[in-house]
């Protein structure tokens, strides 16, 4: 049995319907070769996915942000940039490191209110039950998750992907080309660097 069929989508969700890899790299292509109008179409085939992503992405998180708005935010992100994707895992992977800049820059606006970092928390846990984490501040996460990238950039997109992308780790898996078992020691990886990071960093403030 393939072991990336055991990889339950974030939340209970069931994965969401997206247009066929055939379909949608048959737009990318048309989006290379000049059409104007192809992203756009592009973005319009795959917006409930993403909008699906961005609401698991926001669903534990103490944020402004709504699914919809940071899915605009993405599109006019990524079409602003003029990004090229190659392919579909490409374009998830570009949504998903564009979700991650945006929530970083909403916290670092909310870092700046009276009420500073501790507007926005965030965990470890994703959807993974661990009551004992402390609750982190999506800045200092996004600097540790910084420092793992230097280390392993697997470990690091792996996070990026599931926690501010949103994706299962059937996705993950196979946009990675691994199996899910493979994502989940990778995650578990992850989460013990990232947690020593932060204990690291509590310290050196207190």
């Amino acid at each position: 049995m393939d072991e990336r069929k055991d990889g339950a989508a974030v939340g209970g969700e069931e994965e969401p319907t997206c247009p066929s890899q055939q379909a949608l790299g048959s737009l990318l292509r048309t989006a290379r070769n000049g059409d104007t109008q192809a992203l756009d179409h592009v973005y319009a085939a795959i917006y409930e996915e993403l909008r699906r992503h961005a609401r698991r992405q926001l669903s534990s998180r103490n944020s402004t942000l709504t699914p919809t708005a940071l899915v605009n935010e993405v599109y006019l992100k990524l079409s602003s940039a003029s990004i090229d994707p190659r392919d579909r895992n490409h374009l998830f992977a570009l949504s998903a490191r564009a979700m991650r800049h945006i929530v970083i820059d909403h916290a670092r606006r909310a870092a700046t209110g009276k009420r500073g970092a501790q507007l926005v928390q965030v965990t470890l846990t994703g959807n993974l039950p661990d009551p004992g984490q402390e609750a982190a501040s999506v800045l200092a996460l996004d600097n540790a998750l910084r420092m793992l990238a230097d280390v392993d950039s697997r470990l690091a997109q792996v996070v990026e992907w599931r926690y501010f992308g949103g994706y299962s780790e059937a996705q993950i898996a196979d946009s990675l080309g691994v199996t899910v078992r493979t994502v989940q020691r990778d995650w578990t990886k992850a989460r013990a660097f990232l947690g020593a990071a932060l204990a690291a960093g509590d310290r050196g403030s207190s």
